[in-house]
């Protein structure tokens, strides 16, 4: 254990990939570290970790996705950014659409900005990446037709580059 300004800090060894890393966790990164690791174990459907996207930091991940068979998103692939601040879990990750292919549905905006009330003010601590990653695919599964939010151009040209910066106004129940 290292004290440093007398806060308790546990020094661990982290896998990532195939490298050993000796790092020194604050509280947000030791969940973080759980958390990554349970979604490299156990990932929900479609969802796998980009493994080079945690070889240099914990609070920045990649998560590849594939649309769920059956859907219109069947076999399309797409990449969510998660960003944690140092407050994680009790502030929410900052979530969002990120590559070339974002998908066209009604509560994803066409820069990659979701619409979803977890991501906001309808999070806890009690939820996880893996849950975050369960109700997008959910989301996206439930879409009964291909077409951007009706604000998409407008809420495009104005919006902050962070959405959690947004005031969501929800355009029905179902983000």
């Amino acid at each position: 254990m290292i004290h440093m300004s007398n806060q308790i800090l546990d020094c661990t060894q982290i896998r990532y990939s195939q490298r050993l890393y000796l790092h020194v966790l604050v509280p947000s990164q030791k969940r973080l570290q759980k958390e990554l690791l349970a979604l490299q174990n156990d990932p929900p459907p479609g969802m796998t970790l980009n493994e080079k996207s945690v070889q240099n930091t914990i609070t920045q991940w990649i998560v590849d996705m594939e649309g769920a068979p059956g859907t219109l998103y069947e076999g399309e692939k797409f990449q969510l950014l998660f960003k944690f601040s140092s407050r994680y879990p009790f502030d929410s990750p900052q979530v969002m659409f990120t590559g070339e292919n974002i998908p066209v549905h009604p509560h994803v905006y066409s820069n990659g900005h979701i619409c979803l009330s977890i991501l906001t003010e309808d999070w806890s601590p009690a939820l996880s990446v893996q849950s975050v990653c369960l109700s997008i695919i959910s989301m996206l599964s439930s879409c009964k037709e291909k077409r951007r939010p009706p604000d998409n151009s407008f809420y495009v040209r104005t919006c902050n580059k962070n959405p959690k910066k947004t005031k969501w106004w929800y355009h029905d129940d179902t983000c």
